[in-house]
Formats: C-alpha cells, structure tokens, sequence
C-alpha cells in the first residue's frame, strides 16, 4: 500500500471514528457504479413514465461536514449541484452551502456565516451572470452570492413593507424566486405568512395573496396562506404563474406575476406540500409527510413517489432512527426536490442527519 493509499484509509478511519465518538451513524457510500458491480439493484418506486431507482444518500459532505437538516437544492447551467444544510451540532467544519460536479464529485463548500439557518436556495441568471440567493430561517435575511461564495448583498428585516413597518411582526424568509421580467418575491414562510414582492432593482412592489385569517386548511378562503413555505414560477402554461407551497393549508396555489390569484390545488393527496419545480410537462413537489409526487400541466397528481406513510407512523416520530431502520426506497421528510437535466430527481430531507436521494429515472 503506497503512501496516498495509507493517507486515505487513514481519513476514512479517523471519520468514522469521530462519527461513531458522536453516536453518529456512518453513511454508506452508494454510486451508480458500485449498485452495478455488486449487482445489488436498488428500491424501485414509481411506475410506467414515472419508474426510479432510489440512490439514497448519492450525496455526501466533504471530510470534516457533517449534514445537518438538509434543506435546499438546486442545479446551475454547467450540471452543478448546490445542497444548503443547517450544520449538524458536532460537525467540525461550519459550511452551510456545499457544491458539487453533476457526477456527485466535491467541489466547494462556503457559507459558514449561514450555519444554523441554511433554508433556501434560487439560482438567477441576470446581465453581470448567474447568482445563488439564500434564505435564512435563523439569521433572518436574505442574500445574493456568486456561485463561489462571495456576498453581494444581504437583507434583513422587510421595513418597506407597511405591515412589517407599522409594528414588529416575526419575519423568517424560508424561499425566493424569480418573474421572467427579473422581478422576485420573497416568501416568509416560518414567520407571518406573508409572500412579498420586489422589483429587480430592489424596490419593494407589494405582496402576493393574504395572511390566513378565520377557516383554515384545504377550506381556507382562495389566496389565504398558512406557512407559504416555498415558491416557484411556473413557465409551463400561456402565462407564468407563482406557485406557493401553501404548506399549513395542505395545498398548492398559484397567482399571476400582478398577484391575482389564478388556482388552488386541494387534492387531498397532498399532505405537506413543501416546494415545486419544473421540467418539461413536469411539476415535482416534495411532501415532508413522506412522499415526493409529480403533477402535470393541469397541477393534477399522477404520481406518488417513495411514499413512506404506511411505515412511518406519527409524523416525525422516524427523525431520530439510524439510517439502518430506514425503508428502503421510501421517503421520510421530503424537504426539497428538483429536476436534473437528464430527468433524474434529487431529494433533500429534513432529517437531524440530512439525507440527499437521487431517484434515477429508469423509464422511457
């Protein structure tokens, strides 16, 4: 054994070490081509368009990081993949945004002032290039990064919006995202359920819909929101429409770029709606009760993916097991999911010990 070798072996030992000292299980590695060589197939889920291979933990943190809840995702225009995380408590290092190849190989970590808070992630093609912008649920604000990590602006509490304004109010900024014309709205998911609008240059323009007043859940009046927890422009019809994870109302609902309310999706199937994304014809969206489900052009549910419910019990009663009490192929607490480019989807969880599944897409 050469000397590199000895050096590796030693790492790996020195990291499971430290994870077990902290009662930490030790994540297996799982690639593509170690699920071939060994002729192990993975859990299926899904069928007929909709049929995946489910490559749990396909993502891992760099030497020294250790997942905290995993939060966020997102993929830039060279097949990059960005994982925001809460840090776990005993991690050695403090990166709470971690990029890597579109292979899964490590490239960079940044964002340590965000430890703790990491929540959401939007990435912005705009005239000087392409921007991450974070949401943090625990900092409070909002930031613009270049893809390498370097701060370009951060905002905090929303004083021009009057409501904010005339007197203190919770504010925690869970999501972004962007019109075509550059203007963006800003979702306060975990602090008074507003959604808030800014033009591109910053100036603030209004909100989208209304803080949940009188009946809640999937019989709240049209354009209330209970927990608005994250956000998507969907470009897939005549005109593009906002589509908020209305979480605490158990559906979806969607509002032209002036916010009018256009729809609401009360299909009892979804349970906690937490994002959306699209590719092509397809909506995913992530439930943190167990599954991930796709919707089509009309936001009806044709699929229901690594739903874990039937083995799950009470909600959240699972977030404390080892990875090896975990189903197999099916989904714990689905916190954000997005197409890659080829069709496969990446699943992050909202788990003490993040998870990040990559569901590969095995039919036509």
């Amino acid at each position: 054994m050469n000397g590199d070798a000895r050096m590796r072996n030693r790492r790996s030992f020195l990291r499971e070490a430290m994870l077990a000292a902290a009662g930490l299980a030790v994540l297996p590695r799982i690639s593509l081509r170690a699920a071939d060589k060994t002729g192990a197939r993975p859990p299926i889920t899904g069928s007929g368009e909709h049929t995946y291979e489910c490559l749990h933990d396909w993502l891992q943190p760099p030497e020294g990081l250790l997942w905290g809840e995993t939060h966020a995702l997102c993929e830039d225009e060279e097949g990059n993949l960005y994982v925001g995380h809460t840090v776990h408590k005993d991690s050695r290092r403090g990166e709470a945004i971690v990029a890597y190849d579109a292979q899964g190989r490590f490239i960079r970590a940044f964002g340590s002032e965000f430890r703790g808070g990491a929540h959401g992630l939007a990435l912005h093609r705009e005239p000087e290039g392409v921007f991450l912008y974070h949401s943090d649920i625990l900092h409070c604000t909002t930031a613009k990064l270049t893809l390498g990590g370097e701060l370009v602006w951060k905002r905090g509490y929303p004083r021009e919006d009057r409501e904010y304004g005339a007197r203190p109010i919770a504010y925690r900024p869970t999501n972004i995202a962007f019109s075509p014309g550059g203007d963006y709205f800003v979702a306060d998911g975990y602090g008074s359920s507003h959604v808030l609008r800014y033009a591109a240059d910053g100036r603030f323009l209004g909100e989208v819909g209304r803080r949940l007043e009188g009946k809640s859940g999937r019989d709240a009046p049209d354009g209330a929101l209970s927990t608005p927890h994250s956000l998507w422009v969907d470009l897939r019809g005549a005109a593009p429409v906002l589509a908020v994870a209305d979480r605490s109302n158990h559906r979806i609902q969607a509002f032209g770029m002036d916010g009018a309310h256009r729809l609401t999706v009360k299909d009892r199937r979804l349970r906690l709606p937490c994002h959306c994304h699209t590719r092509g014809d397809w909506m995913v969206c992530p439930d943190l009760d167990s599954q991930v489900c796709i919707l089509d052009r009309d936001y009806r549910i044709v699929a229901q993916l690594g739903d874990g419910k039937p083995h799950n019990g009470a909600f959240g009663s699972r977030r404390t097991q080892s990875r090896a009490q975990f189903t197999p192929g099916e989904f714990i607490h689905p916190h954000d999911a997005i197409f890659l480019g080829n069709g496969d989807i990446l699943v992050s969880e909202w788990l003490p010990i993040g998870r990040i599944t990559r569901l590969r897409r095995v039919s036509g």
